[in-house]
């Protein structure tokens, strides 16, 4: 499934050759393929893929929603994850975000409610967001 995704993915930032520059069309590629190698990572520590889409412009997005449960991500699961993926710079921003999205909701006191909720997208500047808990209104 991930291949079929990839080559759908690759293949439409290659049809932009006309709309971007070489090295731009290459660092974008490069980006989206180290994000892409995570997923199955992430599949692994319970977190699963619900939707998945591809933004293409004159800067192609990737953009990729993930559902889990919190059990799956204790303070210490986190931390052995994190030590297990040392110098990985995607899935250590990704663990690390999760862990101080975990950390701040924690200082408010209020209940954490299900779903975790994983939000990865990918341009020349990635971004990462965890929800914890189902948002009411979507950014």
């Amino acid at each position: 499934m991930l291949g079929d995704l990839w080559n759908a993915a690759r293949q439409g930032v290659s049809d932009l050759a006309g709309s971007v520059g070489d090295g731009a069309r290459e660092k974008t590629l490069e980006l989206i393929e180290d994000w892409l190698e995570i997923f199955p990572q992430l599949s692994e520590y319970g977190l699963e893929i619900t939707s998945f889409s591809m933004g293409l412009a004159i800067s192609p997005s990737l953009n990729v929603e993930l559902l889990g449960s919190h059990e799956d991500w204790s303070e210490e699961a986190i931390a052995e994850r994190l030590e297990a993926h040392k110098g990985e710079t995607s899935i250590t921003m990704v663990l690390s975000t999760i862990r101080t999205a975990y950390r701040l909701q924690k200082k408010t006191k209020a209940p954490l409610k299900d779903p975790l909720i994983l939000k990865v997208i990918v341009r020349l500047s990635p971004e990462v967001r965890v929800v914890l808990g189902q948002p009411v209104l979507e950014d």
